[in-house]
């Protein structure tokens, strides 16, 4: 048996991650604003001890359809992801109604301020007794910009440089107060010791915070700080500061050079290879026969309206395809993004590697936009999980479950077995916080050396 564990999420998006998914005659209507369908999903997800559930975010309508960014709303008529529910709120209704399982929630560095940020952070890990996580994103589309006061998005260079002091002036924040700050002395009236009080100060080039935070030190030092980028920039984020990352790779050989990458430069940091997990999205689609699995796919794809599935490749691709020929070649000399360039990068890849027409190139994308997709039985698709864990490519998994409920029950009656049996992954929890589920140490007070060192001299 293996001594390492794979780290599994439930990465959840509305009715699921297929752009068709709504459509789908097993998903219940109306099912992205119902709270209770997703309490059912992650308690599938606790009962089966995965690490966490990650929700996905967007602050526009239509964020990934340059249509949208214009005003042109037909194509975003035809898909779910119009509405769906805000992650704090959501994951702090979920907190109260599980136990285990770690609570990831997707804000953005570019449209949010940090002391608002580190406040509903630290109060969301209380709430769930450190169960928090935050991912890291600088949002990537100008339907976004539009809704705060912006004519442009700020340029991808920008909003890397801005998301690097956004997070030193958080975990700054989240250290106002040592851990034992508190004394809640109710026969002297001393409620805290000012001591152990810190104000940050901060002035930078993006941000000026005084601080200190008005909620105590979160149970886990940090919510475990997680990180979506797959770019030059994104990496080096990754390298200095998160402990876990979000990325999407099509091949093994793929995976496997980003990991020994990003993992080879954590130690420019003092760093080692253990503290940050790399976790690559997977889309499974699993049957009990490969027959069955493959009509289950074809299901959802027979159900992806053209318009929609162009809309989406050209948000993601980061160029307008309209005026092109769907069955004509994806054309390769688009200008860079300003946007997700790993992604669009991926894409073009993908497109010249394989031949793939615009049309051909979007269906590809339909359910993972980019992530692996995997149709299977689940002892194929747990081989090749083992595979990638296995050959340095990854530390774990986003799950993405094509539908919901649907597609994460087949995936937990599925694989989750055939990955224990092989001792790939937890019969139970041995901790009680998304760090322990992660195995990952929680962080001291930044402060604490230098009281130390005053306290010594």
């Amino acid at each position: 048996m293996s001594k390492r564990q794979l780290s599994l999420n439930a990465f959840l998006m509305s009715t699921g991650h297929h752009v068709a998914a709504w459509r789908h005659p097993d998903v219940p209507a109306g099912a992205e604003l119902d709270f209770g369908e997703y309490l059912k999903v992650a308690r599938l997800a606790e009962a089966a001890k995965f690490d966490a559930v990650f929700v996905a975010d967007g602050i526009a309508v239509g964020k990934g359809s340059n249509a949208a960014a214009s005003g042109n709303f037909d194509t975003v008529a035809k898909t779910a992801r119009a509405s769906h529910l805000e992650p704090f709120t959501l994951l702090s209704a979920l907190a109260a109604v599980t136990e285990r399982i770690g609570l990831i929630g997707t804000v953005s560095t570019t449209y949010n301020e940090p002391y608002h940020l580190a406040r509903k952070f630290a109060s969301l890990d209380w709430i769930s007794g450190g169960r928090a996580g935050w991912n890291q994103v600088t949002s990537n589309t100008p339907a976004e910009a539009a809704n705060f006061n912006r004519d442009e998005h700020p340029e991808h260079a920008l909003r890397y440089e801005r998301a690097g002091e956004f997070l030193d002036v958080v975990k700054g924040l989240w250290d106002s107060w040592e851990d034992d700050a508190f004394v809640r002395d109710k026969a002297s009236g001393q409620f805290f010791d000012p001591a152990k009080l810190h104000v940050l100060n901060h002035k930078g080039k993006h941000f000026q915070v005084k601080g200190p935070l008005n909620v105590a030190r979160p149970p886990q030092g940090y919510p475990v700080l997680v990180q979506a980028g797959s770019s030059e920039a994104g990496r080096e984020i990754a390298a200095r500061s998160a402990e876990a990352i979000f990325t999407a790779h099509q091949s093994l050989e793929s995976a496997q050079a980003f990991y020994a990458d990003v993992k080879g430069r954590l130690a420019r940091y003092g760093r080692r290879p253990e503290e940050l997990k790399i976790l690559p999205g997977i889309l499974p689609i699993v049957g009990r026969t490969e027959e069955e699995a493959r009509a289950k796919y074809q299901k959802l794809q027979d159900l992806i309206h053209p318009q929609v599935g162009l809309s989406l490749l050209s948000g993601m691709i980061g160029a307008d395809l309209s005026g092109y020929d769907l069955d004509g070649p994806v054309p390769l000399d688009l200008p860079e993004t300003n946007g997700g360039k790993s992604r669009q990068a991926l894409l073009l890849d993908l497109a010249e590697r394989e031949q793939l027409s615009i049309r051909e190139l979007y269906l590809r994308i339909a359910g993972a936009r980019g992530h692996w997709t995997v149709v299977g039985t689940g002892t194929q698709i747990a081989d090749r999980i083992q595979q990638w864990f296995e050959n340095g490519a990854a530390d774990g998994f986003n799950v993405m479950p094509p539908w919901l409920p649907g597609g994460l029950e087949d995936f937990i009656e599925l694989v989750v077995p055939e990955l224990r049996r092989r001792g790939l992954f937890r019969e139970e929890y041995s901790g009680t916080t998304l760090r322990e589920h992660f195995g990952l140490a929680r962080p001291e007070n930044q402060y604490l050396p230098q009281r130390r060192q005053r306290a010594a001299s």
